[in-house]
């Protein structure tokens, strides 16, 4: 009835060496701290960078919002500003959507 069943032999045992067993801990450990200051960090870093950015922000600061939007900021509250974007036009929107504070008179050079 072997004919359809493979017989099963035996096999040497694999011979010992190779690695100590600390490599693979040391690679995992090695592979995170790479991790951490290619990745990790800088995010981090840049999350602060706008934080800074969004709690500075004042009335009259000129931006630019994430969604390419530019205004002038006229009033702001804890979590909102309003934008002047256009001749009485008036925008409201999240602080935390502020992409970029432009310098002092942006706006008057690009229209």
């Amino acid at each position: 009835m072997s004919f359809f069943i493979a017989s099963a032999h035996a096999q040497a045992a694999a011979p010992q060496g190779g690695e100590p067993p600390w490599v693979l801990p040391a690679m995992m450990i090695g592979l995170f701290v790479f991790f951490y200051f290619i990745a990790i960090r800088p995010q981090r870093k840049r999350q602060k960078e706008h934080a800074e950015m969004v709690a500075s922000l004042e009335k009259g600061a000129e931006v630019v919002t994430t969604s390419g939007i530019l205004g002038k900021v006229t009033a702001l509250d804890d979590n909102y500003m309003v934008l002047n974007v256009a001749n009485n036009v008036e925008m409201k929107f999240q602080r935390i959507h502020v992409h970029a504070v432009l310098p002092k008179g942006t706006l008057k050079s690009i229209g």
